[in-house]
């Protein structure tokens, strides 16, 4: 298997000091790779910088202006959560193109399969609004990208950060080219992912949400995946499935409440891999999204490619939860989403 790789010193310019989605981040999944040797087995895809055409795929021009014109007036704070220095214009574009040139190798046979380790994250930009720590939608611009590029008429988004992705689901609510599907914790910041949130107008159906009640695991998520994502991908037979990778649902990590092991995250990409292979020739591409115990971050993204590239699975080196969070039954969530959907 051709796994691909985007990785560059360029994603540590994003320089937000002690926030918790920092350059650590990506110097601890790195180490993690080298030392195990999987980075030896990834075939590495070069970043470049998305255009602003590209950019404007999903964002309004002057929200991207006025990004580059933050940045160059030395960046700062955008909202309560979002930090920019003044390369975090450049970094941002890089982020996004990055991933363009992973779905680019993937969708021209040069790859199987591909994961960007991009940062700034994406999955919370709007249209015109920067937040939860992300600038531009990466994941949104390139399935924008590969549907224009490559004449494609289905995408499948998956979504599986401990957040709801709001800015990837209101970038494809009407647009029936892009079923997305997102699993994560609810109530919880931004608020959004209800079960009834289906799209509207032609894209009605199209965006399905399965938010799930604080404490989940590893036995819930493999229910919603198995339950849910797989008969609802089966019948939409996606051409490309991108996935927004966001390892926060980890148990270990204090952002949320969720309980999620290293495991877990592999027996995840397992199914997604599954899907790939079964309905469009293997082709995903992940995308970095959030994850901030950079311990179980590095553990789980190295547990993803292991997956990908058909590696025998190492022990969970963090082993699973210390202490679990009560939580409702997950079944009423999971029949209302089939019953919603037309899945049962």
């Amino acid at each position: 298997m051709k796994v691909g790789l985007v990785s560059d010193p360029i994603y540590l310019e994003h320089d937000t000091g002690a926030h918790v989605e920092n350059t650590g981040r990506l110097v601890k999944i790195t180490e993690t790779l080298e030392k195990s040797e999987v980075l030896k087995q990834l075939v590495p895809v070069t970043p470049r910088p998305a255009t602003v055409a590209e950019l404007a795929l999903i964002h309004d021009e002057q929200y991207i202006a006025q990004i580059e014109s933050w940045a160059r007036a030395g960046g700062g704070w955008l909202d309560a959560d979002t930090v920019m220095c003044p390369r975090s214009y450049e970094v941002a574009r890089y982020a996004a193109g990055g991933l363009l040139n992973a779905v680019a190798a993937v969708m021209e046979g040069k790859l199987d399969s591909a994961f960007a380790l991009v940062r700034p994250p994406g999955h919370h930009a709007t249209r015109g609004r920067a937040m939860g720590f992300c600038l531009f939608n990466n994941v949104a611009i390139a399935a924008k990208y590969a549907l224009e590029s490559y004449k494609l008429e289905r995408i499948l988004i998956v979504d599986f950060d401990l957040h709801h992705g709001n800015g990837t689901q209101e970038s494809f609510y009407s647009d029936p080219q892009v079923l997305y599907f997102s699993t994560h914790q609810y109530p919880y910041y931004p608020g959004t992912g209800d079960v009834d949130e289906v799209g509207t107008g032609a894209g009605k159906g199209t965006t399905i949400n399965v938010p799930l009640p604080a404490g989940c695991g590893d036995e819930e998520y493999l229910r919603v995946f198995s339950e849910v994502l797989r008969p609802a991908a089966e019948r939409y037979k996606p051409q490309l499935i991108l996935v927004s990778a966001g390892y926060d649902a980890h148990w270990a990590d204090t952002l949320g409440m969720m309980q999620l092991s290293v495991s877990g995250y592999a027996r995840l990409t397992e199914i997604l891999k599954e899907l790939a292979l079964k309905l469009c020739r293997g082709r995903l591409v992940f995308t970095l999204e959030g994850g901030y115990n950079i311990s179980a971050l590095a553990a789980s993204v190295r547990a993803t490619f292991d997956v990908l590239l058909g590696n025998q699975q190492i022990d969970d080196p963090l082993g699973p939860p210390t202490q679990r969070y009560s939580h409702t039954n997950v079944r009423a969530v999971l029949e209302k989403a089939k019953q919603i959907h037309g899945l049962a």
